[in-house]
């Protein structure tokens, strides 16, 4: 449930960027270079926060996997 909830935060900050700058009026150079990387930025982020969100659970599933398998 997490993970859609943080895409679902993705798409909303990359359109109020989207809107934002577009009231700003800055043209297809933009769009096409800097909020691009931006958009990719925010991705690599989310994944990263995602990923620390879910670590002590794998690392808490392979503590006792390993138990079960020595016992």
């Amino acid at each position: 449930m997490i993970l859609p909830l943080i895409l679902f935060v993705d798409y909303l900050l990359m359109a109020l960027i989207g809107c934002t700058t577009c009231l700003f009026g800055l043209g297809e150079e933009f769009y096409c270079g800097t909020f691009c990387l931006a958009g990719k930025k925010i991705l690599v982020l989310s994944i990263i926060f995602f990923g620390y969100i879910i670590y002590p659970d794998i690392k808490e599933l392979s503590k006792s996997k390993k138990h079960g398998a020595s016992a």
